[in-house]
């Protein structure tokens, strides 16, 4: 099912790996390319950056992008020189479902709360666009901890399903880039773990209501909280 936010492939052209279902990329990009391909690059490797950092998906492959690219790289056994050409989309395109969800992860575990994206704090769109943002990260966390499942019990919420469960009035769920997290590793692994994947909300054991999760998000305002990991 292709939800809104995903982008349609194109054909294979000079320098893609081969067509992709999802998106696929016709020119290698390296530091100073800018357009909307670097910006896809960038969603699917945003969650390979340093502790505490948070990469933009703006659309300029910078220092950052290539450090990204590099780290990603490496992860998967490519060779990390920072620049994406045809061995690294390759790479993203066996990652990746049609619907540009990384494989491991769906639209459905991140929005249990209707089927349409809407009644958030932002617009549906917005909220799926950025529901499919923090999947990416969790990918890349998934294969920090090396492959080990993560659990997803609760995503996306419209104000009717955060009120529903006692969520705050500003809880990140209502923007749709939230994800609480349970099962293995344990709730401090995965809290630790996350300050390496570009989450810049982490509350875990030890925080006020989340001893039985560890909650990633993004924040314009980035605060780390789970006394019990040392976080």
């Amino acid at each position: 099912m292709l939800m809104a936010g995903a982008v349609v492939g194109v054909g294979a052209t000079a320098g893609a790996a081969h067509a992709d279902s999802c998106y696929t990329w016709n020119r290698t990009l390296s530091q100073g390319s800018s357009g909307s391909d670097v910006t896809q690059l960038q969603i699917r490797v945003a969650g390979w950056v340093t502790s505490g950092e948070r990469l933009s998906y703006d659309g300029q492959y910078g220092a950052r992008t290539a450090a990204a690219v590099k780290k990603f790289q490496a992860a998967y056994g490519l060779g990390a020189d920072g620049v994406a050409g045809p061995a690294t989309f390759s790479k993203i395109y066996a990652l990746q479902d049609a619907d540009c969800t990384p494989v491991h992860f769906t639209y459905a575990e991140l929005n249990k709360c209707n089927s349409d994206w809407s009644g958030g704090a932002v617009s549906a769109a917005t909220a799926n666009s950025n529901a499919l943002k923090t999947m990416w990260k969790l990918e890349a966390m998934r294969h920090a901890l090396g492959d080990v499942p993560i659990t997803i019990s609760s995503g996306f919420r419209s104000r009717a399903c955060n009120s529903a469960v006692g969520g705050s009035s500003t809880s990140r769920h209502l923007y749709g880039d939230a994800a609480d997290l349970t099962g293995s590793p344990s709730f401090c692994r995965l809290a630790q773990q996350a300050r390496t994947h570009g989450f810049s909300e982490i509350l875990g054991p030890g925080y006020p209501g989340h001893n039985d999760h560890t909650h990633v998000a993004f924040d314009p305002s980035p605060y780390w909280s789970a006394p019990n990991c040392g976080i």
